[in-house]
């Protein structure tokens, strides 16, 4: 039970003031006019303005409430080191203990875990949620149980009491680490791209030569193993060696005596792109199609076309003067034999042997596309003939060969059953409601892959493979009309366009392909297969532990499965006879950035309310009771402030001058005013 003395004023209290004024002048002029009432009507003006104020005499019924103190216990990643969760639990308990003990106090243990994706540790914002749930005013000390690796620590929080950091870990931690720098998302196939890298040691990290060595790998293949310097920026050049994602992993062995090897690898995913297509065109009989193809070729910026076509046959025999042509000589051998790789495509359109093109030449593309090339032949009527380009050496990698029936009636293209389920025809846009081609060349002893048919289902384009190359055969040279919207059109942008990248061997147009997209620590896993079933898909994950997932077949040819990772780093995916790897989680995960136990990043915090920082392994703090604004840490002491909160459970007030007696005494000293001066 407390007592004060509270004052609710009946009038503003600046018109208290005027009366006051007022009565003081009045009793002043009485005192120097002599009057020998003044004292009295001095009193009976104090009475007065005392009723004014309203004083009233207020009692409170108030209960004690506890004081709080917060304990924050970080279990992010890099708390998990070493022999940390054992020191924050071990001096979490102990320091509870003695806080509960203390008279008239609560304890709040508040467990602080990793940030959602890369945060970190979120230190400070779990201790804003925390508080916004307490009242302040009973919050007397905050003590947080961590490494000092606070990623928010920039957080602006108003603390209502000192904060105090229990800092886990060794004087003699020390730890290796690996970080990368400039890591593009895309880089042209082909150029190198440069790195930044660099291998520190951080903490006390014994003597060493200067030197640590580094393994890199490139989807998941040997590594390769290097001796770089220590504390350095290094240059690395990266030259992708191929399209679609490039998984590349550089790893430095583990150092004996090093807190954790968590951040000694780093995984670097890049997609591997083409600068720009080089295509090689080889025209023969002019026809309606040549300038199609051509036109196509043209408008995609990205292609850089030559293209070779006969415009004066050698059996043209007019007794023309050579010196007069206007024409020039085509550099027929620097491209066919000296720089025919430099080709990604080479297209044969309508082309037949009329003695331009020694056999010689067609032999090296036959071994251009045994060695990696690609050749898409557009054949017309002229490839049943006897000078068909399959009567040349280059007949022998040519997917099949012609009957010498040419076919001129009307047809609609068609795709096949595998050509519903082989990525260069599937889904192409108008669903087969296209227009009709006039002619089909009929062909024979077809190898490879029959994705479209034309006449009575005979073969219309087969995609072939031919050791390290590609071949593609489209049996009709009309399909300019779907260009030129014959009855309707159709697709054959996109149809040249799938089949240049299938060609060029990219990871999308892949027949038979194993790929993995990752979001988080989820991947979804996609198998591409002109079979009819798949295997179940082995997963091997970074500690080498291996899972079975079964795929669902979600369209023709796909195969797809979702996969959660247990951990973040490089998983192998193996299906039948494919292969890939992919990397869950960040590159370099922040909490493993810095992992040496230190205060300087939480010291601007605590200097606000004056709090300090206390290693765990030099012994445990005393707590004392401190006043606000006074020094909260000293050497082996920790403070707290005891904030003497509570609650008013009944409030009473009593009057001190009611209205009669206020009555009675102005009037008593009035009239004993007046009788003093009527007397003189």
């Amino acid at each position: 039970m407390t007592g004060s003395i509270i004052f609710d004023p009946l009038i503003p209290w600046s018109l208290v003031a005027a009366v006051a004024v007022i009565a003081t002048i009045g009793v002043i002029l009485a005192a120097v006019r002599g009057l020998n009432g003044w004292a009295l009507r001095a009193l009976a003006a104090m009475v007065i303005l005392g009723a004014l104020t309203g004083p009233s005499y207020q009692q409170e019924d108030r209960a004690p409430l506890t004081d709080i103190v917060m304990l924050l216990e970080d279990e992010s990643a890099s708390q998990a080191l070493s022999d940390r969760p054992e020191q924050t639990k071990s001096a979490a308990d102990r320091l509870a203990a003695q806080i509960a003990a203390r008279p008239n106090t609560e304890v709040r243990r508040i467990m602080v875990p990793d940030g959602e994706g890369d945060a970190g540790t979120q230190l400070m914002t779990k201790l804003s949620s925390a508080l916004a749930e307490e009242p302040r005013a009973r919050i007397a000390g905050i003590l947080a149980f961590s490494d000092g690796q606070v990623h928010d620590a920039d957080l602006p929080v108003d603390l209502p009491a000192p904060m105090h950091l229990l800092l886990t870990g060794k004087s003699t931690d020390w730890d290796r680490r690996l970080s990368i720098r400039n890591a593009p998302a895309f880089a042209i196939i082909g150029e190198p791209v440069t790195l930044t890298l660099r291998i520190e040691d951080m903490g006390a990290a014994p003597e060493s030569t200067g030197l640590a060595p580094l393994e890199i790998s490139v989807d998941g293949d040997t590594p390769q193993r290097f001796e770089v310097p220590l504390g350095q920026d290094i240059e690395l050049p990266v030259t992708l060696p191929h399209g679609g994602r490039n998984v590349i992993q550089f790893t430095v062995p583990v150092a004996p005596g090093e807190l954790t090897d968590r951040n000694n690898t780093a995984l670097i995913q890049m997609n591997g792109v083409r600068d720009r297509l080089r295509v090689l065109l080889v025209s023969g009989e002019p026809h309606p199609g040549g300038r199609t193809w051509r036109n196509l070729l043209k408008s995609d910026s990205s292609v850089d076309l030559v293209h070779f076509t006969i415009l004066r046959p050698p059996e043209k025999q007019d007794g023309v003067p050579v010196s007069e042509l206007s024409l020039i000589a085509f550099p027929t051998r620097e491209l066919f034999l000296e720089k025919i790789d430099d080709f990604d495509l080479i297209i044969f359109d309508r082309y037949k042997r009329r003695g331009i093109l020694p056999a010689l030449y067609l032999d090296n593309v036959a071994n251009y596309i045994r060695q990696g090339g690609a050749v898409l032949v557009a054949a017309g009527a002229d490839f049943a003939g006897a000078d068909s380009i399959y009567r040349s050496p280059l007949g022998t990698v040519l997917p099949a060969s012609p009957t010498a029936r040419v076919l001129d009636e009307p047809y609609l293209p068609a795709i096949t059953d595998l050509g519903k389920r082989h990525p260069v025809t599937t889904e192409l846009p108008g669903n087969g409601d296209w227009g009709r081609w006039l002619r089909q060349i009929d062909i024979a002893q077809a190898r490879g892959n029959v994705v479209m048919s034309g006449v009575n289902e005979r073969p219309l384009l087969i995609l072939d493979r031919v050791d390290q190359g590609r071949v593609a055969l489209l049996a009709s040279d009309h399909a300019w009309l779907w260009n030129r919207g014959y009855e309707g059109g159709g697709p054959q942008l996109e149809l040249l366009r799938r089949l240049a990248h299938w060609m060029m061997k990219e990871p999308e147009l892949e027949e038979e392909s194993l790929t993995a997209e990752a979001t988080g620590q989820t991947m979804r896993i996609k198998r591409r297969t002109l079979e009819d079933t798949v295997p179940p898909l082995t997963i091997t994950d970074p500690s080498g532990n291996e899972t079975e997932l079964s795929l669902t077949e979600t369209s023709p040819g796909v195969f797809e499965g979702i996969f959660e990772g247990p951990e973040i780093g490089l998983y192998r995916l193996a299906n039948g006879d494919q292969n890939a790897v992919i990397g869950l989680g960040p590159a370099a995960p922040r909490e493993f950035e810095e992992t040496i136990a230190t205060g300087d990043v939480m010291a601007p915090v605590l200097e606000d309310l004056r709090g300090g920082v206390v290693r765990i392994e030099e012994g445990l703090p005393r707590l004392r009771n401190i006043r606000v604004g006074r020094p909260a840490a000293g050497r082996g002491w920790i403070g707290l402030t005891p904030r003497d909160a509570f609650e008013t459970r009944d409030v009473r007030q009593t009057g001190l001058l009611p209205g009669w007696l206020v009555l009675l005494l102005s009037a008593a000293l009035i009239t004993a005013a007046w009788l003093r001066e009527g007397r003189r």
